[in-house]
């Protein structure tokens, strides 16, 4: 896995995958940002509920759960010193489908959380406190 990280200025930064694909990071305004997109932590921090979010959808699709919405509601705290490192680390997810068994939904947070995803593995391994709860929706009508 690669990636490039190009200066754009100021605190701007366009960051390229090994894939192709780009993002724009900055920093706020207070420290030269023009507020041009989010800050690498917040990066991080979504690329570990997307990570998460990869592993609890995988599982539920092979247990043939019918998920009509998923999302992971992500809430992170940081030391107050520098480095500000990520201290704890809250996944809630809300799953919504169709007859959706609470047990997989579960299981699928679970599995996530302990063995699959990688980045809130390497975080933890960090010594960031990461916690997971879950809420199972009924889709209407």
């Amino acid at each position: 896995m690669q990636a490039r990280v190009h200066w754009q200025g100021e605190v701007s930064f366009r960051a390229e995958s090994g894939t192709g694909h780009s993002v724009v990071m900055d920093g706020p305004p207070d420290h030269g940002g023009l507020d041009r997109g989010p800050r690498p932590m917040e990066l991080l921090l979504m690329g570990m509920g997307g990570c998460a979010s990869f592993d609890v959808m995988t599982m539920l699709k092979k247990s043939r759960q019918q998920v009509t919405h998923c999302e992971a509601v992500l809430d992170a705290e940081r030391a107050d010193a520098v480095p500000a490192v990520f201290t704890k680390i809250h996944v809630h997810f809300i799953v919504e489908g169709i007859g959706l068994n609470e047990a997989h939904v579960k299981r699928a947070v679970m599995l996530s959380a302990e063995k699959y995803c990688s980045a809130s593995i390497m975080l933890q391994a960090g010594g960031v406190e990461i916690t997971h709860s879950y809420e199972v929706l009924e889709t209407p009508g």
